[in-house]
């Protein structure tokens, strides 16, 4: 079963992209979601976290979004130290959800992360796909879904690389403009993929 990797820039809709291959039943793994998770569930990942970001980092046992966002998108330092003790927990659960699947006859599966590319992840992957929109339908959609102000959504983009560097290691690019045509764009990656 061959591993496709869905990236993009936020605000580019990795979402609603991952959401059609899922309704074609291509099993979807959303690493944020799944890292989400991991540093509620598990302990190790927890002591780790408090040992490298704070006590503030939780709040009764849960993970203290709001404070460790704005902590590691103000401090790359504390970025790089979060990324280096989730990611490799998230690789191991990925190949796990993934040896789950094998005696399903699945062609492949999705793999979406958002720093895909950032983080050298594009490695475990058979093939990626780009999802791409201009960057002001981009602003648009983040400051509608998550409530924040302009300057917030720049500073995150800051994280993330341009849409240009990531296009050249891409082998599928999704341009996420209206519905329409990207239901276009994953019905013909999902035949080549199914066909390859």
């Amino acid at each position: 079963m061959k591993t496709i990797g869905v990236t993009g820039g936020i605000g580019s809709g990795k979402s609603s992209v991952v959401k059609m291959f899922s309704e074609l039943g291509i099993p979807v793994y959303i690493a944020d979601v799944r890292a989400k998770k991991l540093m509620n569930a598990s302990n190790e990942l927890k002591e780790n976290i408090i040992k490298r970001l704070g006590n503030q980092s939780y709040i009764n046992g849960q993970l203290n979004r709001k404070f460790v966002a704005k902590l590691i998108f103000n401090d790359t330092e504390k970025l790089k130290q979060l990324n280096a003790i989730v990611h490799p927990a998230v690789h191991d659960d990925f190949k796990k959800w993934k040896k789950q699947l094998e005696d399903k006859n699945y062609n492949y599966c999705i793999y979406e992360a958002a720093i895909l590319y950032e983080s050298n992840r594009q490695h475990i992957c058979d093939y990626t796909i780009l999802v791409t929109a201009p960057k002001e339908i981009r602003i648009n959609r983040v400051i509608n879904r998550d409530k924040i102000n302009k300057n917030e959504v720049l500073e995150r983009m800051k994280h993330q690389w341009s849409d240009e560097r990531k296009q050249k290691l891409a082998d599928y690019i999704i341009h996420n403009i209206d519905y329409k045509s990207t239901r276009e764009s994953v019905n013909k990656i999902h035949n080549l993929l199914q066909n390859s």
